[in-house]
């Protein structure tokens, strides 16, 4: 590793560390949203404001994704995508992935690796040339277990345990994530540092209403609509925003936008039965640069979910310059800041105050003013700068 004084970032002084850093790229390859958010994002940042280094993401199967080629091809730093060798593991990338990736990463000269979703490899601990780090971003599986099969728990918990027990550092999405990890895994606190994801630079940018016109004729979106974003499921708890319409006025509809899974059987119920099946529009495959006009449209943002490890959504939602109503319980609060409002997951009557709270004029200017002065606090600089230091410190740590 060359050392060399690199920037100043807010109690950092950096180190220019010239080296190659692999990441486990199975998220950043095949998820569009989420954990492959997280990922590109990540890398995206690292290379822009420390692009001496080489990144290096590993993927055990190759899938066409523009989110990833776009970000590859515009990143400042040197950034590269590898696949395990066809004929040797042709059929058995799983494999590779949990443990064949050791001698691949040996090969290849890497001095660090980052496992960006909760993992990694088994045994890398015994790989002395390889330090790692782990990003964990919730324990929902332990949480809310009835959320999970039984097999997909026993799973999740043994790869997290693993890479909290045996990486170098951990970074957690949120304190109430570090806090899940200390509780459930025994992991001391000075070993996971806590690390904040921004959202894309598009949300911060305002829509045409030209633009905006065009979205919301393409998508039939109403004229007054309330919005949520999240893949349809029972966590994320949108039939409180579905219960909260009766209380709210007619005019006043409900845009969800989020893969549907078969929770949402229980929405249609429910809004076939209340009569509101005018008033809830569901949206899924959106491109994401339609997003920030659908964003920028909205009245309020409703986020009731049960539990989250942070809540990218309600960044999206304060740069986008609207009010965000979200639960408490979970980390949502450091998502949103204390101009947000917050209820409990299971009010609705409480909920849909809160929504119409924020149709009043002073508080809705406050809101939505001091929203976005929040919203600044995440950035990809201070994700990056906070990144490398956490790096230094696992790569200069004496042994």
């Amino acid at each position: 590793i060359q050392e060399g004084r690199s920037l100043f970032c807010g109690d950092y002084e950096l180190f220019r560390l010239e080296m190659r850093i692999g990441y486990d790229g199975k998220r950043a390859v095949q998820n569009f949203t989420g954990l492959g958010n997280y990922s590109r994002y990540v890398v995206q940042s690292l290379s822009a404001f420390a692009p001496e280094n080489e990144y290096w993401l590993y993927a055990p199967v190759h899938r066409e994704n523009q989110q990833l080629s776009s970000m590859v091809a515009e990143s400042r730093g040197t950034v590269s995508v590898h696949y395990p060798s066809y004929w040797l593991w042709r059929g058995m990338t799983s494999l590779w992935r949990v443990g064949g990736i050791r001698r691949t990463l040996k090969r290849d000269n890497i001095r660090l690796f980052h496992g960006l979703s909760n993992e990694l490899p088994l045994t890398i601990h015994r790989v002395r040339e390889v330090k790692s780090v782990v990003t964990v971003h919730d324990l929902i599986f332990l949480r809310l277990s009835h959320c999970f099969s039984l097999v997909d728990r026993l799973i999740y918990n043994y790869k997290c345990r693993y890479a909290c027990k045996h990486a170098d550092h951990i970074i957690a999405v949120s304190e109430c994530t570090k806090r899940d990890i200390i509780h459930y895994y025994g992991i001391p606190a000075d070993k996971i540092s806590v690390i904040y994801q921004g959202c894309s630079s598009l949300y911060a940018c305002r829509v045409g209403k030209d633009k905006r016109k065009e979205v919301m004729r393409s998508y039939r979106l109403p004229e007054r609509y309330i919005l949520s974003v999240g893949t349809i499921e029972e966590r994320k708890n949108a039939l409180a925003i579905v219960k909260a319409l009766e209380y709210l006025p007619d005019e006043l509809h409900f845009v969800l936008v989020g893969r549907p899974t078969a929770y949402i059987h229980q929405l249609k119920e429910f809004m076939t039965k209340a009569g509101l099946q005018d008033r809830v529009h569901f949206l899924h495959g959106i491109p994401s640069d339609d997003l920030p006009a659908i964003y920028q449209s909205a009245e309020t943002f409703v986020y009731p979910s049960v539990y989250e490890g942070f809540g990218i959504p309600i960044l999206e939602a304060l740069h986008s310059g609207i009010p965000v109503v979200a639960a408490t319980g979970s980390c949502l609060e450091e998502a949103g800041g204390e101009h947000s409002l917050y209820v409990s997951p299971h009010d609705v009557e409480g909920l849909a105050a809160a929504i119409a709270r924020t149709q009043e004029p002073s508080l809705r200017a406050t809101m939505i003013e001091e929203g976005l002065k929040w919203a600044q606090r995440f950035t990809q600089e201070q994700m990056a700068c906070e990144t490398m230091e956490c790096y230094r410190k696992v790569l200069t740590k004496e042994t």
